[in-house]
């Protein structure tokens, strides 16, 4: 039998990859190798300038199949002056592994795929598992978990459940999972009006108040109070500009964003009928044009509780003595796409440094969550 996969020395292999989306860097072609060597028939499924990778140990059409799913792109470094280490250097300092994607999530790849190589190679199921590593999760998304989906439905491949490895603990290792996710959209809002001297603001038509009483509108509108999993669905205004660096001219057009996190009160053409409705309203009122463009980034969804959840925080309580919440909070994840194919639910360690300068992650939760993978395994096949 081989030596255990160490999931640390794994992650810090994984993060030397500089893989910034969509550039793969090599961590893709690490781990094809060594699921390789370990059993798994490997398939680079790259589309576009996406690289992804699926892996499945065991008979194609098994039974039970259990997935893992995660991404090995990173974010950008922001100005790497900022850094007190070198971003995809993997240095370990008072026990903990430093560099960009060691908590997002190259920690969680790294412990699934070491749990997975030791759990078949220890004590073979009598079923299959599945890995599915993409290289598009921070990135538009397209070509990601879409692209593997895509390939497994043309191939007859499928996974009966999936754990998605995101970090999902706000502060303790162990105490939240996530069931589902919100929904997002982003509008774009431009206002078009009529340009004119300040001085002679009859002559013009100012888009500004028609903007202001349209954000204000959208923003002090309570879209719901929560659901029994979900809490009420937010609407930010990130942004608002004309463009117009003179004082004594009114502008032409004034423009907004505008994101929605929604809730399964929802569905993402309720919020976008709603909208609509309230640019009509301002348009009419105000002698305004307003151009929209919507782009719907992922509907909200639900695992119930029920086996798959019991199964997770079962394994959670085991190894680290905590019991997880069933949490829907935060943005989205690749198990937007992936709740399509197969009950799904994201387990994961503390994600507090997730996109920061100096991002990082405890060694010991490396090794915590390989334990916690290794276990569901363990106890999905027993």
């Amino acid at each position: 039998m081989s030596d255990p996969i160490d999931p640390v020395a794994l992650t810090a292999d994984l993060v030397r990859c500089p893989s910034i989306t969509p550039t793969e860097g090599g961590a893709l072609v690490l781990l094809e190798r060594l699921l390789s060597d370990g059993g798994f028939d490997c398939t680079r499924v790259d589309r576009g300038d996406t690289s992804n990778l699926y892996a499945r140990w065991g008979r194609k059409g098994a039974n039970r199949t259990f997935g893992f799913n995660g991404h090995t792109d990173v974010v950008p470094l922001g100005n790497e002056a900022d850094w007190t280490v070198a971003p995809f250097g993997a240095e370990i300092r008072d026990g903990y592994l430093y560099g960009r994607g060691a908590t997002d999530m190259k920690s969680g790849v790294a412990a699934f795929a070491a749990a997975a190589l030791d759990f078949v190679a220890e004590t073979p199921p009598d079923g299959a598992v599945v890995l599915a590593i993409t290289g598009d999760e921070e990135g538009d998304a397209t070509d990601g978990t879409v692209a593997l989906l895509d390939w497994m439905a043309d191939q007859n491949e499928a996974m009966s459940v999936c754990l998605v490895g995101e970090p999902t603990c706000p502060d303790v290792m162990g105490e939240a999972m996530k069931i589902g996710r919100r929904g997002s959209l982003t509008a774009w809002l431009t206002v078009r009006g009529t340009q004119g001297h300040a001085a002679y603001p009859h002559r013009a038509n100012n888009p500004i108040p028609a903007m202001a009483r349209l954000v204000d509108r959208l923003s002090s509108h309570v879209l719901d109070k929560g659901t029994d999993h979900f809490d009420p669905s937010t609407l930010a205004v990130v942004t608002i500009d004309t463009g117009n660096p003179a004082t004594n001219v009114i502008p032409a057009a004034c423009a907004t964003t505008v994101n929605v996190r929604f809730n399964d009160a929802h569905s993402s053409q309720d919020i976008i009928t709603w909208m609509q409705a309230e640019v009509a309203r301002i348009s009419w009122e105000f002698g305004v044009e307003v151009d929209s463009k919507i782009k719907v980034s992922g509907e909200s969804f639900l695992t119930p509780p029920g086996d798959l959840s019991e199964l997770v925080a079962a394994a959670v309580m085991a190894e680290t003595g905590v019991t997880p919440v069933l949490s829907t909070s935060g943005g989205t994840s690749d198990a937007r796409f992936v709740k399509d194919h197969c009950p799904v639910v994201e387990f994961g360690l503390v994600g507090k440094t997730m996109h920061q300068v100096d991002e990082r992650v405890a060694v010991e939760q490396i090794n915590q969550l390989k334990a916690i993978y290794k276990r569901i395994l363990t106890d999905y096949f027993a």
